[in-house]
């Protein structure tokens, strides 16, 4: 077969674009998440600029698909100021929680983009985040398999 009828790859093209990251339509974020942003879209411009000096075709494509990430979510920011009353559970309130297996947890409920449960910070949209918003202290929320009494606001 002719070459001339045949597409054949030289590799570089495999890097022009990645597939994007999905991007949800809610984007609350607290004033630590907007700066988080911010910062990261620093962060990859600096990187893109590293990169194309290089000539780094996988990078670029990672960088180019976060940076369109990071600006779309930038340019669709909520920004929810922290909450002035503690009675409820609302976005940005300090929650401690104790499992009904003893277990006491603290959480900060954030924006999609600043939750990482493992440093206390949760997800507005997680389950556990959903189940506690708008409770108040003493009461018992769904948490996981079992339940969880809400000890403290703030």
């Amino acid at each position: 077969m002719s070459k001339a009828f045949t597409k054949e790859q030289d590799g570089a093209d495999i890097y022009d674009e990645l597939p994007d990251r999905p991007v949800s339509s809610n984007n609350l974020v607290t004033e630590r998440g907007l700066k988080l942003i911010d910062d990261e879209i620093a962060e990859l411009q600096e990187a893109h600029a590293e990169a194309s000096a290089s000539d780094d075709k996988p990078r670029l494509a990672r960088i180019n698909r976060d940076l369109r990430y990071l600006s779309a979510r930038r340019a669709t920011v909520q920004l929810v100021p922290a909450p002035d009353q503690t009675d409820e559970v609302r976005f940005g309130s300090t929650v401690t929680i104790e499992r009904d297996d003893g277990r006491r947890q603290t959480f900060t409920i954030v924006g999609e983009d600043e939750a990482d449960p493992a440093k206390g910070t949760l997800s507005y949209v997680s389950p556990v985040a959903q189940a506690l918003m708008g409770r108040s202290v003493g009461d018992l929320v769904a948490a996981g398999a079992g339940e969880a009494e809400i000890l403290e606001i703030r």
